[in-house]
């Protein structure tokens, strides 16, 4: 996704709404007028605009907690990094917030419920060609009906941030090199556990392996990321749109389904009139 595309993801309300609410604590101590308005007008407390030792801790601890999570969970984009962010700084200000004064930490959970109620995240409505499995052997099924075609498949949870943040990017991938014969489709593991097993993909709330990208060419599995070396340690993998171009030579790839098509099986009728 382009950085201009985030700029005009940032216009929604979800991510401006989040941003006001993740900065909140900090501006409001920062800004001399709104600090001055809340502690010295309405509350009658002095010396409030200046953070503490502890709300310091709290707000550097903060940043170490993010800039871990959103490694962790594949953000290789400014919206990625954001959506996986707000849950962490909101927490973090929701307790910032009832530290310095129970009446603020309550309007603010107040603000906290109803911005999660209101504003949910947006999610991909762009064109895409993926075909989803809904079924326990609806894979097993397309790879056994026509070998010829060649699956990249998506293995995924629906609450996972990292598979959230890939589903546009395979979305629009999807859009641009399926063929006939080169196809895309997506698993979810977590409803479909013994799926998961079969393809050694972890389901669990700690898994590395969320999401998974499988390439079956005649039917085998020929290519995945991530994937484990040969000791058996799991090579991290960014799911970009560039890196996943690349690990799978989607290029090439194309090229050579779209050069080889698949010619439709003659009929018994129609081989006795040849």
């Amino acid at each position: 996704m382009s950085f201009k595309k985030d700029l005009v993801l940032l216009l929604k309300p979800y991510y401006w709404v989040n941003i006001l609410m993740s900065i909140s604590y900090i501006v409001a101590k920062r800004a001399p007028f709104i600090c001055n308005y809340l502690w010295t007008y309405l509350f009658q407390q002095e010396d409030q605009c200046e953070l503490d030792g502890r709300e310091t801790e709290i707000l550097f601890f903060l940043l170490i907690v993010v800039m871990i999570r959103t490694r962790k969970t594949g953000s290789v984009t400014m919206i990625n990094y954001l959506t996986s962010s707000f849950m962490y700084t909101k927490i973090a200000n929701l307790g910032l917030w009832f530290y310095n004064d129970i009446r603020l930490g309550m309007i603010y959970f107040v603000f906290f419920i109803l911005v999660a109620l209101l504003f949910p995240e947006p999610t991909y409505t762009g064109p895409e060609n993926v075909l989803y499995f809904r079924t326990e052997n609806g894979l097993e099924e397309e790879l056994e009906k026509d070998k010829r075609v060649t699956w990249l498949v998506t293995f995924y949870t629906v609450w996972n941030p990292a598979c959230v943040n890939f589903a546009p990017i395979f979305s629009e991938l999807s859009n641009e090199y399926a063929l006939s014969n080169l196809k895309f489709g997506k698993l979810d593991v977590g409803r479909f556990p013994k799926i998961g097993q079969k393809y050694h993909i972890s389901d669990s709330s700690f898994s590395r392996q969320l999401p998974t990208v499988i390439l079956f060419r005649q039917g085998k599995e020929v290519a995945r990321r991530p994937y484990a070396d040969s000791k058996g340690k799991l090579v991290k993998f960014f799911f970009s749109s560039d890196n996943v171009k690349a690990a799978f030579d989607l290029n090439n790839l194309y090229k050579e389904c779209k050069d080889n098509p698949i010619k439709a099986i003659k009929s018994v009728a129609e081989k006795k009139k040849d």
